[in-house]
């Protein structure tokens, strides 16, 4: 009998490893420290293996999610900005039924570790702190885009602005303040708070945020795509929503 159930137990285990799947995640900035944190709870609870590809949303950089999906780099799920991803959809590389909001993000403001702290408390504050910085910094994907293409020309500043601006492509925009080359940084929060040697002042204010859905989608040529569907089901579970609430986002489908 013991010996019996030395054999079912070997042939259970044979038969999850045999199940088992290596799941490529693409993601953006924004979600990326969420899912670093997520990872080995999902590896464990699943048997699965969760390998996680970084890349911005947009932009010109090869590393950009749009970009290795279009130049053949597989992937099981991305996850990335909803334009993007809306983007990715309209070129039938993501099946479009598998879309999905995850969190819900926010831009914010950081300056280097131990400089003074400027005044966003009030849209009013915010655009004296914009006019008096010499030097800004943000990404080449969504809150960037936002930033240049419509923030400063809602606030009526986008002629001053523009000679002070620089546009940081695929690299995290707070190392550029930690290194004391610019003097305002602004990403989502939750790709702000991993970086030391930074100040994050706190989320620009009202009038000038723009809150950006993060979604997942399957790609068309998913190698594995019944295993990404539940992973996506799993992601948006409530008993993650604490871990991602401490990377700085908002889960989509929370109350």
């Amino acid at each position: 009998m013991r010996l019996k159930l030395i054999v079912v137990a070997f042939a259970l285990l044979a038969t999850q490893a045999a199940s088992a799947a290596t799941v490529t995640v693409m993601t953006s900035g924004a979600f990326t420290a969420a899912l670093k944190k997520l990872a080995p709870t999902y590896d464990q609870q699943t048997g699965n293996t969760m390998v996680i590809v970084q890349g911005p949303s947009m932009g010109v950089d090869p590393t950009a999610i749009p970009a290795r999906l279009a130049r053949g780099e597989t992937a099981d799920l991305v996850i990335l900005a909803r334009a993007g991803l809306d983007g990715l959809v309209a070129k039938k590389m993501v099946k479009p039924d598998t879309v999905t909001d995850i969190v819900f993000s926010r831009i914010a403001m950081a300056v280097k570790a131990g400089a003074p702290v400027p005044d966003i408390s009030t849209l009013v504050a915010f655009k004296k702190t914009l006019l008096a910085a010499k030097s800004v910094a943000y990404s080449d994907s969504a809150s960037g885009v936002y930033i240049e293409t419509e923030m400063y020309k809602k606030m009526g500043i986008e002629k001053e602005m523009a000679p002070k601006s620089h546009k940081i492509q695929a690299t995290p925009v707070g190392l550029n303040v930690a290194r004391g080359e610019m003097e305002l940084g602004f990403q989502q929060l939750s790709e702000l708070k991993p970086i030391p040697g930074i100040h994050i002042v706190g989320v620009i204010p009202d009038g000038a945020q723009r809150i950006t859905a993060f979604s997942a989608g399957v790609p068309v040529k998913a190698p594995n795509p019944d295993v990404a569907k539940a992973l996506i089901g799993w992601l948006t579970a409530p008993a993650n929503f604490a871990a991602i609430r401490e990377t700085g986002l908002q889960p989509a489908k929370a109350k």
